[in-house]
C-alpha cells in the first residue's frame, strides 16, 4: 500500500527526535561539536522527566554548533537524507544555514557560532558542556526570548520548568543566577523574559500541567523573576530603562522560505 504524503510527513515527524539523536552522535563521531535546541532539545534532555500532557509534535530541529564545525555539518546532513536550502545557505553561511528533508516540510535550522532571534543569546560558551541539547538554563532563554511567546513555547518553558530543578552552581539545573546576569546588563532582554515570566503566570490555568505540578512551576518562575529583580543592573541598563516601550527594544526574527530551493 503507497503511504500519502501526510502519512510520510506525520511519520518522518514522529521520528524527529530519534534523527535529531542520531544527527548529534554522527557528529560527535566526526569531532563536530554540534547541541539541539528547540522543542526537540528539550525532550531530549529531559527523557523521562517530560511530563506526557507536554510533549507535543515536532516539525523543525534546531541546533548550534561552532563556526569551524559548520562546514562539516554541511557535508553530514546531506549525507543523512537532508537537503540544503541552495540560495539561503550561500546568503547566511557564516551566521545560519537551513536543510529540509524532502519527503516531508521537516527543516533543520543550524545557528552558527551565536544565536540571534528576537535578541542574541551568548550560548557559544556552553557547547562544550556534555549531552545532546544545550544546558536547560540556556534552553529555557532561548524559548524566553521570543517577544510573541505562543502556546507551544509557553508549553515547552513549562515542560523545562516542571522537569529540571532550580538551583544555582549545576549545569544540569535551571540556574537563575546566570539568566539574570545576562538580563542585568541588557534592558531589551530583561524586558522580554519579564513580559513573558506574566504570560506563564497568566497561562498556569489554561495549560496542560496538573494541579499538582501548577505549584512546582510557579516556584521556578519565582525564583527567576526574584533573581532577575534583585540583579544588579549596569549602567546602560539603567539608561536604556529611561527610554522603554518608545523605542523598539527587540528585533524581527527574519521569515524564512521552507522551499529547498530558499
Amino acid at each position: 500500500m503507497t503511504s500519502s504524503m501526510s502519512d510520510v510527513t506525520t511519520s518522518f515527524a514522529d521520528r524527529l527526535p530519534e534523527e535529531a539523536r542520531g544527527l548529534i552522535e554522527d557528529a560527535s563521531a566526526q569531532g563536530l561539536i554540534v547541541r539541539l535546541m528547540g522543542g526537540v532539545g528539550i525532550r531530549l534532555l529531559l527523557g523521562e522527566r517530560l511530563a506526557p500532557a507536554l510533549d507535543r509534535p515536532y516539525r523543525d530541529i534546531d541546533v548550534i554548533t561552532r563556526k569551524k564545525d559548520a562546514r562539516g555539518l554541511e557535508t553530514l546532513l546531506p549525507a543523512r537524507g537532508w537537503e540544503a536550502a541552495v540560495a539561503f545557505n550561500a546568503l547566511n553561511g557564516n551566521r545560519r544555514l537551513l536543510f529540509h528533508d524532502p519527503a516531508s516540510e521537516a527543516q533543520i535550522d543550524v545557528f552558527v557560532e551565536s544565536f540571534e532571534m528576537c535578541h542574541k543569546l551568548p550560548l557559544s560558551d556552553v557547547l562544550d558542556r556534555p549531552g545532546p541539547s544545550l544546558p536547560a538554563t540556556e534552553l529555557l532563554m532561548s524559548k524566553l526570548q521570543i517577544v510573541e511567546l505562543n502556546e507551544k513555547d509557553r508549553n515547552d518553558c513549562y515542560a523545562l520548568l516542571l522537569g529540571c530543578d532550580v538551583r544555582e552552581g549545576d549545569p544540569s539545573a535551571i540556574e537563575p543566577r546566570r539568566l539574570a546576569s545576562l538580563t542585568g546588563a541588557d534592558w531589551g532582554l530583561h524586558h522580554t523574559f519579564e513580559l513573558n515570566i506574566g504570560r506563564l503566570r497568566e497561562g498556569y490555568m489554561a495549560s496542560p500541567l496538573a494541579d499538582g505540578d501548577v505549584g512546582r512551576v510557579a516556584a521556578a518562575v519565582d525564583a527567576i523573576a526574584e533573581a532577575m529583580e534583585s540583579a544588579e543592573k549596569t549602567r546602560g541598563w539603567r539608561m536604556r530603562a529611561r527610554i522603554g516601550e518608545r523605542k523598539r527594544w527587540y528585533e524581527d526574527p527574519e521569515e524564512v522560505d521552507r522551499s529547498p530551493d530558499a
